[in-house]
């Protein structure tokens, strides 16, 4: 059991660092206020716009990850039940 957790912490680290290393320059998801903040910052020399974006996509990205560990979880222990049937 301890050796399939293990395995399943080490492909959700595998998955946080490539969306660290994954170039996500050209995704944009701000609201106009935020974006317009944003924007001022980068004319005026700062760098929050670009953490800003990084941060939308790791709360965007969190659901779908959490949802899909449950969902393999899940799927795991149904397919380990089914296969103890036989």
């Amino acid at each position: 059991m301890f050796r399939k957790t293990h395995k399943l912490l080490q492909l959700l680290a595998l998955v946080f660092a490539l969306q660290l290393v994954a170039p996500a320059a050209q995704l944009e998801a701000q609201c106009p206020m935020c974006r317009m903040s944003a924007e001022t910052n980068l004319k005026n020399g700062g760098s929050a716009g670009k953490g800003l974006n990084a941060g939308i996509l790791y709360m965007l990205a969190t659901p779908y990850l959490l949802v899909g560990a449950i969902g393999f979880i899940w799927y795991r222990n149904r397919r380990k039940d089914e296969d103890e049937e036989i």
